[in-house]
């Protein structure tokens, strides 16, 4: 969107690494490097955990290779970690600078003038867990995966006459797990928001019992990895297949599905989600080119 718009873009590789290495990690970028890209999941300029980035000595690391640049501009596209580190970043901006200047590593009148760190944060969360959108980039493209992981599980599970629990991703956020209990049908469904109240081991056998004397071949519970009981004790997918087991006596299966959920090709809504230039029209290109002067795009 920058490149479109005019704007000088960089494009920082691996993260918050590259930011602190610097050097070929921080790249101009031009149409040929966005050309294709669209189809790929993840991300094609790298993301890396960073210590160093943690540390004082790191961020002003940081610091000096975006002043080597004159760059102020950051988009940062990332999780809680990549955000809250980016906020750090931009509060310490300033102090980063006026160290840099006392150890005559750039001069006075460079801090003068790239005084201000503006920062624009992209929240790309699987989980969907972030208030005030309606959707986080990849959430979607995560839930058409476990769809069609359940979609297929289904098939082994009415073949068979099996129970199969789920074990979806979402350590504090329900919501994958939630909407493919919706979209497959799910006898039951365990996320940390809603924790069961007591005596769930019961009104859960009896549901998949009710189910099976009426006919039904399967059995599909869903759990997400952060799920609890009513007393803060983890529900795990262990627990309920030996429950299932030990209960019913069904013929039960669990299956994690793991980072498989956040791989593959991105769906439609994400493509479209990152990349829609038609909503701007051509009179606002004149505001998007001051926004985006000399704008950094990365991933960490």
């Amino acid at each position: 969107m920058g490149i479109y718009v005019g704007a000088k873009v960089y494009l920082i590789h691996e993260g918050y690494q590259g930011l602190v290495d610097g050097g070929d990690n921080i790249k101009l970028a031009h149409w040929h490097s966005v050309t294709d890209i669209i189809q790929l999941g993840g991300t094609v300029i790298g993301s890396a955990r960073c210590k160093d980035f943690q540390t004082r000595e790191g961020r002003i690391a940081a610091a000096f290779n975006l002043v080597k640049k004159g760059i102020t501009n950051l988009c940062v596209c990332g999780g809680d970690g990549s955000l809250t580190g980016a906020n750090i970043f931009r509060s310490e901006w300033s102090g980063l600078l006026d160290e840099l200047v006392q150890k005559g590593r750039i001069r006075d009148t460079d801090a003068k003038q790239y005084n201000k760190l503006n920062i624009v944060g992209l929240v790309g969360s699987i989980d969907n867990d972030f208030c005030g959108t309606d959707m986080t980039i990849g959430a979607d493209s995560a839930l058409h995966r476990i769809m069609e992981i359940v979609d297929a599980i289904m098939t082994t599970a009415n073949s068979h006459q099996r129970t199969f629990v789920l074990e979806v991703m979402g350590r504090h956020c329900g919501y994958l797990a939630l909407v493919s209990a919706l979209a497959s049908g799910a006898d039951w469904l365990f996320i940390p928001e809603a924790p069961p109240l007591e005596g769930w081991e019961n009104r859960m056998c009896a549901r998949l019992e009710r189910s099976r004397n009426k006919g039904s071949r399967l059995n599909i519970i869903i759990v997400a990895e952060g799920a609890i009981d009513s007393n803060g004790k983890p529900i795990s997918s262990a627990d309920i297949k030996d429950l299932v087991v030990k209960r019913l006596g069904y013929d039960t299966r669990v299956t994690v599905l793991g980072h498989v959920q956040r791989g593959g090709t991105p769906s439609a809504f994400d493509r479209i989600l990152v990349s829609c230039p038609w909503f701007f029209t051509h009179d606002s290109r004149g505001l998007l080119n001051g926004c985006f002067s000399n704008l950094t795009a990365f991933n960490s």
